[in-house]
């Protein structure tokens, strides 16, 4: 297991903005160089990869992301996106009989609407993780500064009026996180969360497909991605083949604070 801590929010949010100024002042000079040809090519690639590090999840080019546990054992982080919803209570209820717990990724918006199941997942000893405010889901990944302080800014409020603790986690909506986001994280104390292993359940109807992609990427430690409240209405039924298949291979669900207090100190 790794020493350090698996909480990391942004320490240097704007490194990104230098390091694109560098590059571009590199496309000047191959351009000069070698002409307009090879300072195309060279425009292309520094800006489509910021694209890539925008709409891959798991890229930490423009801020630290986590999409696996660092361990060994036969463990896994068990993540509900979209809540809560009309699914919160009947989930709760399956992770109870299974002895599981998971963190819930709650929209702030959604979260203001139905305050009592807020208070329900933090009773039942889960953990709440922040999901935007309002969940823009085609237009996350290109908000500017001052819409993306303000989804994660009035997300983090209302979770925390709620539960009388500031969320520690963020997942993008979508999973894309533009360039705007690592400041905002860094002012939160928040860390951005990808996924290891989804099933697509937000779409799929058919819960044992969602359960065969995810048991395709299931390794120890692995963050396990799935939804609430999905317009196809079986999104309880998925997690109830998740967690049966779960129980089968032998994985039991931690949540990242106790697997963080389990890693190993750092040698003297």
């Amino acid at each position: 297991m790794l020493a350090d801590s698996l909480h990391q929010p942004p320490r240097h949010p704007h490194a990104w903005a230098w390091l694109f100024g560098v590059s571009q002042l590199a496309v000047v000079a191959v351009w000069w160089r070698w002409g307009w040809q090879a300072g195309l090519a060279a425009l292309l690639a520094t800006h489509l990869t910021v694209v890539w590090a925008t709409l891959w999840p798991r890229s930490g080019l423009l801020s630290p992301v986590l999409s696996r546990l660092p361990t060994g054992e036969r463990v896994v982080w068990l993540t509900i996106d979209d809540g809560p919803s009309g699914d919160t209570r009947p989930m709760l209820d399956l992770l109870d009989r299974h002895g599981a717990k998971a963190t819930f990724f709650l929209v702030g918006e959604r979260a203001q609407a139905r305050p009592e199941l807020v208070a329900e997942i933090v009773r039942r000893g889960h953990d709440i993780g922040h999901h935007s405010h309002t969940h823009p889901q085609a237009w996350f990944w290109a908000l500017p500064p001052a819409a993306m302080r303000a989804q994660i800014d009035e997300g983090q409020h209302a979770l925390a009026r709620l539960t009388g603790t500031s969320p520690r986690w963020f997942r993008a909506v979508v999973g894309m996180a533009n360039p705007f986001v690592a400041a905002q994280l860094k002012r939160n104390g928040l860390a951005r969360v990808a996924w290891t292993a989804r099933g697509y359940d937000a779409v799929l109807r058919d819960p044992q497909r969602v359960v065969a992609r995810i048991e395709r990427d299931l390794v120890p430690g692995a963050i396990i991605l799935l939804h609430e409240g999905a317009a196809h209405g079986r999104n309880v039924e998925t997690l109830a083949r998740v967690l049966g298949r779960l129980d089968e291979l032998g994985y039991r669900t931690v949540l990242p604070e106790a697997q963080e207090a389990a890693m190993p100190l750092p040698a003297a």
